[in-house]
């Protein structure tokens, strides 16, 4: 292994390490002793890529940004994953109407995002980081992040007239950022919030009067697969 290659994995060490007790812990609890225990590496080596607990934590939350922007596929139209049996990577089956796919596949994100929250502690660490006060904030915050690709997803349905009459986009993006969000913020407390079945009732509830008639019936509040 090359120094170049080790320098890397050491990093990668440390920002997984930094995440998981950021999580379990929390930022202010953390110290940066506890952090090289946990990713078993000198002190020397940690100051060699971070001054500060501000700079590894920001270097989490950048970790962070980079899944979120793999889960919701850098934008609207393109699918979560390109398994066979979905239209063009749109994140739903060949079959569906055209008219909802962009719903579909804004279920199906919602889906990948919260499983990613269950799995992925460094995705949690960076959330969890939104929150915190004490540290020097750099880069962008996943929250918003994750707003403004709602909005989008949102505004390229209404866009095909996939809305139902009477629901705009920013209206729609309202209750699915406070749904989506709801849950990322109490799945920090309680890990059963990050298993599918709330997220599958939120839409459930949402969705008779989200979408438009008819295709409606064709959506699949529990996702559709894509991307699994």
């Amino acid at each position: 292994m090359t120094k170049q290659e080790r320098a890397v994995r050491t990093r990668a060490a440390l920002i997984e390490a930094a995440a998981e007790l950021f999580h379990r812990d929390g930022f202010e609890a953390t110290s940066l002793a506890t952090v090289t225990a946990k990713a078993k590496v000198s002190n020397g080596a940690l100051y060699f890529h971070f001054a500060t607990k501000a700079d590894l934590a920001d270097a989490v939350a950048a970790s962070a940004a980079e899944r979120l922007a793999r889960i919701v596929g850098g934008g609207v139209g393109v699918g979560v994953g390109d398994d066979a049996g979905t239209d063009g990577g749109s994140g739903t089956r060949a079959d569906e109407p055209s008219q909802g796919r962009e719903l579909q596949r804004l279920i199906d994100v919602t889906h990948a995002f919260v499983r990613a929250l269950g799995s992925d502690v460094v995705l949690r660490a960076g959330f969890d980081l939104c929150g915190v006060r004490e540290r020097a904030v750099v880069g962008e915050d996943l929250r918003d992040t994750w707003r403004e690709w709602v909005q989008e997803a949102l505004a390229a349905a209404e866009a095909r007239g996939a809305l139902a009459p009477g629901v705009s986009a920013r209206s729609a993006a309202v209750a699915v950022v406070a749904g989506t969000v709801g849950i990322e913020v109490l799945g920090a407390y309680d890990e059963q919030w990050l298993s599918p079945d709330p997220l599958t009732w939120f839409w459930l509830l949402l969705l008779p009067g989200l979408a438009a008639d008819p295709g409606r019936g064709e959506l699949a509040a529990a996702g559709s697969g894509a991307g699994r």
